[in-house]
């Protein structure tokens, strides 16, 4: 009986995997049949950007498309953002996949047949416009995704939810928006979410490689401001005088003890950055007021209570030490939590990534001081957020063009395993799921 129960279970598991490889085969011939069109849209978003908040030209290209494929849709979430819920043929669970649409203000210096050339209006002023971070390729690849489960329904377990969220770069001054705004407005639910994945193309990593890591893998961010409030005076008679010029340099030198003196740099990095310094409009009147503004990055919760109870403690007596007055705000302007990848979940599913791109093409790496607003959807559902190769095969990663500036440039090649990556992680983990 024994022997009997042993060859059922190796016959099982052997049908099982021979299942398993035919789904992984059947997602790549399909991924390899929409490639071209999935190149095409990238291009078109591409070349038509929009700002965040502002994004409804792609969020009508997007709705167009899975409402083509006969996904449900909804519109106008968070703004601009657009939902698709594809049901499988299976019971299962609830999987999102999430890709954002915004660019950013930024005159691109590409010389591509489908550069941007198109301008907007940022914070009242005009602008030119670029997706400098790629966002249009999370786009194109979702799209993508789309067409391909679309296609796949009926072998399914559980449901789909694809999130086009707007705003990542952050919404408008005195608007709401992004992740945050998707999850106050319910994305997350109804169907509830049980797990949500997250790519971001990186123009420094070769096509065709991945790379993740478990735990805190972006940082957090939080806008700075400090107004420095002194006594003004001629400039020829600092004595009469608080000069907060003075003061507010003095804050910056002992800002940047924070980092060195107060992080325990073994465990997590941080950084405090003063990125801009605005007071006095003559070189002989000493002013009132200099405002300071800057960024705080930290990679856990812990870090990033601390150091903002540092930066009120530094600024606030460094001023008041000088008989001036400081004024820190801090979450000012934006704020994002760390983006954190569930351990047990990033475990699970590194299989997935390694069958998709290859053993020796996956990456564990160090986690980075960008953030990623990704983390709203983290915070609430079990998460994992890995990089996707955008850099031709071959090319120096020091010479490729950053993200955020006008020599920011993407290989489309990169995008196949993308459609791939995201495919694979839907079956595997509503497959494998206890």
């Amino acid at each position: 009986m024994r022997n009997f129960l042993t060859l059922t279970f190796l016959l099982l598991s052997i049908a099982a995997f021979s299942q398993s490889d035919k789904i992984y085969q059947t997602i790549k011939a399909k991924a390899d049949a929409e490639e071209s069109k999935v190149v095409a849209w990238r291009r078109d978003i591409h070349e038509h950007p929009e700002l965040s908040n502002r994004e409804f030209r792609t969020a009508d290209l997007i709705a167009k498309h899975l409402q083509s494929l006969g996904i449900e849709t909804k519109t106008g979430v968070a703004k601009t953002g657009v939902v698709g819920i594809l049901k499988g043929g299976l019971p299962g669970p609830v999987i999102a996949l999430r890709a954002d649409m915004d660019a950013l203000p930024v005159l691109e210096s590409n010389s591509l047949p489908y550069a941007s050339k198109v301008k907007g209006e940022y914070n009242g002023k005009e602008v030119s416009v670029m997706h400098a971070c790629g966002h249009d390729t999370h786009v194109a690849i979702l799209m993508g995704v789309a067409e391909v489960l679309s296609s796949m329904k009926k072998d399914i377990k559980g449901t789909v939810k694809f999130i086009f969220q707007p705003a990542e770069e952050g919404a408008p001054v005195g608007e709401e928006g992004g992740a945050e705004l998707m999850v106050k407005e319910g994305v997350l639910e109804n169907p509830k979410v049980d797990v949500i994945f997250g790519l971001h193309i990186a123009a420094g990593t070769e096509v065709g490689k991945l790379t993740y890591r478990p735990g805190g893998a972006m940082a957090s961010v939080n806008g700075l401001r400090i107004t420095v409030t002194g006594k003004p005076s001629h400039g020829a008679m600092p004595w009469l005088s608080v000069d907060p010029i003075l003061v507010s340099a003095q804050i910056v030198t002992s800002l940047h003890t924070i980092v060195s003196r107060n992080v325990d740099v073994t465990k997590n990095a941080a950084v405090v950055t003063i990125g801009a310094i605005n007071g006095g409009n003559r070189g002989n009147i000493i002013s009132e007021k200099v405002e300071m503004l800057g960024t705080v990055r930290t990679l856990s919760p812990e870090d990033e209570k601390m150091v903002i109870r540092r930066i009120n403690e530094v600024a606030t007596h460094t001023a008041e030490a000088a008989g001036a007055t400081a004024v820190v705000e801090c979450p000012y302007g934006i704020r994002y939590p760390v983006t954190f990848n569930n351990e047990q979940l990033t475990e699970k599913m590194l299989p997935t990534l390694v069958r998709s791109a290859g053993q020796e093409n996956v990456k564990l790496v160090p986690a980075i001081t960008g953030s990623e607003d990704f983390s709203f959807f983290s915070e609430k559902v079990p998460g994992l957020f890995f990089s996707l190769g955008g850099m031709p095969k071959g090319q120096d990663p020091a010479k490729a063009g950053p993200h955020h500036t006008p020599q920011f440039i993407i290989d489309d090649s990169g995008l196949k395993l993308g459609i791939v990556t995201f495919c694979n992680l839907v079956f595997d983990y509503s497959n494998h799921k206890k």
